[in-house]
């Protein structure tokens, strides 16, 4: 059976309803101590995966009642008094997802420590930064790895945010209209962790927003594992150079015994697509819903345990590339050209008074000389550059600093060390 992973939840729910049944005069004592014994034998049964399921057991909730019957007889259709599959079910993914997410939480800290960890690892080194693409200007590759985890810090957040909404007890609004037997659903809720109880029976077994809302969480942060994937898919490549990716994640060619292929990335990033289509699937499935539990509802299961297994693996993948990467600084060191200090000299010239669009046009004459001479700003004579203005001096050299250019960028989030340093600090206060 597909859902046999909800089994913990279906008990859990199940041994707090059958006390609330006796807190509300529905069993008696004894009834309820049969109800609590043969949940705890399915429980044992269940754990050790001493557990048969037969041919006829529709679900796992079927098959635990089944079995529960065999184990105790007719005191365990008293379970189901005043409780309709439709809020047993929407409790027990409710109480199952809690769980996930908690597991979830925990896969994207590590992966978070990692970058961390690495970012402070290799704070000296400086890597071209790009835009569309392209050589754009000097960065720290700490700030690069560390632009990560700010993506998954607010995967974190929202994860946090979903987990209220994720909170909310179902149990007690039977098939739609409520529940007749007089049940305590606020010890319900205090049995079962629940932070509040959905205000409308109707709603609350239909409801399945907190599971659209989960998967595309799940969506944008496996986005987010895949533009991670990606740079370093070319990062790794033969033509950067600039990072390494471990073998036990990398894997070799069939045909060319040169290759060495990134292929986890490769898989995350493939991975994206999954995710992002059970999103759109489970919302085709909502958008023509009547009123109230509709059989299609059942479709939710297997979208969200194939996500949740997505996730699983991806992010710890994600943080054992991270763990092992070898990082080239002295190739991305070499890839750092002078073009890229282009925005210094028009800095320089902005320091001297000139607007910045004056400069800037001032500065493109600069780089069309130095392509007409195949050379480099560096490389330039000074009569070259007072040629374009005389506003350029001898120090202007001194602007021509891959360092100097990195470090100039100090303000809050920039790529200077100061700036680093202060994102880091905020960084391990988050993961404490």
């Amino acid at each position: 059976i597909r859902d046999r992973r909800l089994w913990q939840a279906d008990i859990s729910a199940s041994v707090a309803y059958a006390k609330a049944l006796a807190r509300a005069g529905v069993i008696d004592e004894d009834e309820r101590y049969a109800l609590l014994e043969g949940l705890a034998r399915v429980r044992t049964e269940l754990a050790d995966g001493e557990f048969v399921v037969q041919p006829d057991d529709e679900d796992v909730h079927t098959a635990i009642e089944r079995r529960l019957t065999e184990l105790i007889g007719r005191v365990a259709g008293k379970l189901h008094t005043g409780r309709s599959r439709n809020d047993q079910v929407a409790t027990d993914t409710r109480l199952y997802l809690r769980g996930e997410i908690a597991r979830l939480q925990q896969h994207l800290v590590r992966l978070q420590r990692a970058v961390v960890d690495k970012a402070k690892a290799h704070m000296d080194s400086l890597m071209p930064g790009y835009t569309h693409l392209q050589p754009a200007q000097p960065v720290r590759f700490s700030h690069w790895l560390l632009s990560f985890f700010w993506m998954l810090q607010r995967d974190r957040d929202r994860l946090d945010g979903l987990v209220r909404r994720v909170n909310v007890l179902p149990l007690g609004a039977g098939a739609l209209s409520g529940n007749p037997t007089g049940i305590d659903q606020a010890y319900l809720a205090r049995e079962l962790g629940f932070d509040a109880i959905a205000l409308n029976s109707m709603d609350a077994v239909s409801d399945r927003d907190y599971l659209i809302e989960f998967l595309n969480w799940a969506s944008l942060t496996q986005i987010h594992l895949s533009r991670l994937a990606e740079d370093l898919i070319l990062f790794n490549s033969r033509e950067f150079g600039f990072v390494e990716i471990d073998d036990a994640f990398a894997t070799g060619s069939s045909l060319m015994p040169q290759k060495k292929n990134a292929d986890s990335l490769e898989l995350i990033r493939g991975k994206t697509a999954r995710v992002a289509s059970g999103l759109m699937g489970m919302m085709m499935v909502l958008k023509g819903l009547p009123s109230t539990y509709n059989k299609d509802l059942q479709e939710d299961k297997e979208v969200l345990f194939d996500t949740i297994d997505t996730l699983s693996m991806t992010l710890p993948v994600a943080s054992s590339v991270i763990e092992g990467l070898v990082v080239h600084s002295e190739r991305m060191q070499a890839a750092l050209t002078d073009e890229m200090l282009a925005t210094e000299l028009a800095d320089y010239l902005v320091a001297k008074g000139v607007p910045f669009r004056e400069a800037h046009h001032l500065v493109g004459q600069v780089i069309q000389r130095s392509l007409e001479q195949q050379i480099g700003l560096r490389d330039l004579v000074l009569s070259d550059y007072q040629e374009v203005s005389n506003l350029f001096q001898r120090d202007l050299m001194t602007w021509l600093d891959f360092e100097r250019a990195v470090e100039r960028r100090n303000s809050v989030g920039g790529t200077a060390r100061p700036s680093i340093e202060a994102q880091l600090a905020v960084a391990e206060l988050l993961l404490e």
